[in-house]
Formats: structure tokens, sequence, C-alpha cells
């Protein structure tokens, strides 16, 4: 019974290994081999630290208990279940709700303030810079208006129309006004 105690400690430790210098490679290739849909606990990095950790304790209570070889092997899967239950609410649930992504839809740059940086003529195409806090992004816009708009102007986003944003320039000094 040892040895498989022994096999399940040193695999799952060779997996955590491998997974960390080919991690996400390995989640490519095993992306839903393990998993159900709408149950995230048998992802692979829990059913390893699972593993691993029922082999371990199985060494251990082998080696340095007097309980029967039955005991040993109940004690160890209720450790091994143990430890996945926490590396999954500890790890894995926490990670999942912290998602964080730098993309974003056009559909949200109306509204948002930017600055010319190709002017934009009357009746033509320019360039407007808005930022964010992960960083800019360069759009083609046009004018709401129908007025051209000088280089270095901050402009409003008034909407999107096929990936192309209508802008109107923005002035601080109506807003004092109201």
């Amino acid at each position: 019974m040892e040895a498989i105690y022994w096999g399940c400690l040193i695999g799952g430790a060779v997996f955590a290994i491998v997974s960390l210098v080919l991690g996400d490679l390995i989640d490519g290739l095993l992306d839903g081999a393990f998993e159900m849909p709408g149950v995230d606990f048998f992802k692979p990095v829990v059913l390893a630290g699972s593993i691993t950790a029922f082999g371990g304790a199985g060494i251990l209570l082998t080696r340095y208990s007097s309980l029967s070889v039955m005991s040993n092997l109940i004690l160890s899967l209720l450790i091994g279940i143990a430890a996945a239950m926490l590396v999954f609410f500890a790890y894995i649930k926490p990670m999942r709700n912290s998602d964080v992504s730098i993309a974003f839809s056009m559909k949200e740059l109306a509204g948002k303030i930017g600055e010319i940086t190709i002017p934009i003529p009357a009746n033509g195409f320019g360039e407007v810079m808005i930022r964010f806090a992960s960083g800019n992004t360069i759009q083609t816009a046009t004018s709401f208006e129908q007025l051209p708009i000088a280089a270095g102007a901050r402009v409003v986003v008034i909407d999107v129309v096929d990936g192309v944003l209508r802008v109107s320039e923005w002035e601080e000094d109506v807003l004092k006004d109201v």
C-alpha cells in the first residue's frame, strides 16, 4: 500500500513542477478533460493537489501511526478531500472571481473623453486617443457636427457607427454655466 502512496505523492509533485513550467500548454491540452459543466471542483490543479496530499498523508500515517491499513486509507482519503477543498476555496474560486481583462467593447466608448491625435476634417476621418486605466486606444473618428477638429483638442465620443467613433469637441465651460 505504501507504494501506491509514494506513486501518488511523486506523481502529484511531478505534475505540479511540470504545470509550473508548462502550465498554459497543459491547461490547453487538458481543457475540459476533467471538467463537468457547472462543476469547477474537478480542475486538474485541484485533483493533483488532492492526490498529492492523499499520497503524503498515506506515507506519514503508514510510517508513524499504529492504525490499521484500512484506517490509514480512509484517513488519507479524507485528508486528500480536505486538501482539494482547501485548494478550490482558497485558490481556484477567488481566481475565477478576479478575472481581469484589458479588452473593451466599441459600444463602451460612447461618453468617453479623448484627445485628437490626427486632425478631423469637416467631412472626413481622423484619429482620437482614449485613455483607460490599463492603457490607451487609438480609434478612427469623424466629427459628429461635421466641423473640423484640430489635433490636441479634447473631444467626447457621442456614438459609434460601423466601428468609427463620432466625436464632438469637449467644452468644459458649458458645464460651468449649468
